[in-house]
């Protein structure tokens, strides 16, 4: 009788036992313990962020932090935290939100264009990813990772394609450049550079003046015939005359900080720069800003036609008229005068 009553004390204390892990088990792992309305939230984990950073951006998401911090000591996540994009879904259990930021990072889209320079590119990306615009511009002009592939910072800027691009949230400043490096020499396939070939030029001139020729016109449709003045003039040892570039030579000069040119005027021509294509023959020694795909196309499929000259177009805003001649030029280019001067606008 007395074992009887021993055995039957010990399976209760084991039913009951049994109850309070299950108990356990249940509130602990398998009752929703999300806090937010909407269907979704996101957490960013920082590369080298402790389990301290991580409980303190979850709490405001969550109804028991106390709940979650015990499951996710015994899970070992306390001390394997994983960097990333993080989802967590409306009513997940803290099962559920372990396992998903334990392992399952998510993409975004990194996207970018025209932008005007590299400290321009890296404010950017930082928006985007992880890495801050210190460590991207750091990438952006090592030396030794410029000179290992044929680029100098002058014309580093093109090495970045325009576009949307599919990154981990945690990545690093070297891994987007190296990223950004292996699209660009895809890009360049055997057809592109055979057309560049074509043209006398490499694929770092052709993007310096697809720069030129996007800056000129954001007008796809008329970007090639664009280009084709350009070559025009540089295969008869013209020079190019671009106002964009006698913009970009005067906004390195402190006089135009914070200015915006409106009209480009004799005095600007009289600037003493490589990048002053009034001044100088050829190509200026690297890209004025970041040139869109249509305006690389166009170089590279540039319209053939007998056109040296182009002036805005006063009745048609953002697109031009060409000439063969001097004198048709000087028409439209008075034309185009005519209409600033009606706008009031001299500089």
């Amino acid at each position: 009788m007395y074992f009887k009553k021993i055995a039957i004390a010990i399976v209760l204390i084991g039913l009951i036992g049994a109850g309070i892990f299950s108990y356990f088990i249940y509130s602990v792992m398998l009752v929703p313990n999300t806090n937010f309305n909407s269907k979704e939230a996101y957490i960013f984990v920082a590369s080298n962020a402790t389990f301290a950073e991580v409980r303190s951006d979850l709490e405001p998401l969550l109804k028991d932090i106390e709940s979650f911090e015990t499951l996710a000591i015994q899970k070992k996540y306390v001390t394997n935290v994983r960097p990333g994009r993080f989802r967590i879904t409306k009513e997940m259990t803290n099962n559920d939100i372990i396992n998903s930021i334990r392992s399952r990072n998510l993409p975004i889209k990194v996207t970018f264009n025209n932008q005007h320079s590299l400290t321009e590119l890296a404010s950017r990306i930082s928006n985007q990813i992880e890495a801050d615009s210190t460590a991207l511009i750091a990438a952006f002009t090592d030396l030794n990772f410029l000179n290992d592939h044929d680029f100098k910072e002058s014309n580093a800027l093109g090495m970045y394609l325009p576009n949307s691009y599919e990154f981990f949230w945690n990545t690093s400043a070297t891994t987007f450049r190296n990223r950004m490096l292996k699209a660009y020499n895809r890009f360049w396939n055997v057809e592109r550079l055979e057309k560049a070939k074509s043209i006398g030029l490499v694929p770092n001139q052709v993007m310096t003046l697809a720069a030129i020729v996007h800056e000129e016109s954001k007008q796809a449709s008329e970007q090639p015939r664009i280009a084709g003045v350009y070559i025009n003039r540089l295969n008869k040892s013209w020079p190019l005359q671009a106002d964009p570039t006698l913009k970009y030579a005067a906004y390195q000069l402190p006089a135009y900080k914070n200015k915006v040119i409106k009209r480009v005027l004799n005095i600007h021509k009289k600037i003493k720069s490589p990048y002053n294509t009034y001044m100088y023959k050829g190509l200026p020694p690297g890209l004025i800003a970041m040139p869109d795909l249509t305006a690389i196309e166009a170089v590279l499929n540039y319209e053939r036609h007998s056109y040296f000259y182009f002036a805005a177009d006063a009745e048609k805003p953002g697109f031009h008229r060409f000439a063969k001649t001097l004198s048709g030029h000087n028409q439209n280019a008075k034309r185009y005068q005519n209409y600033l001067n009606r706008k009031g606008i001299q500089e």
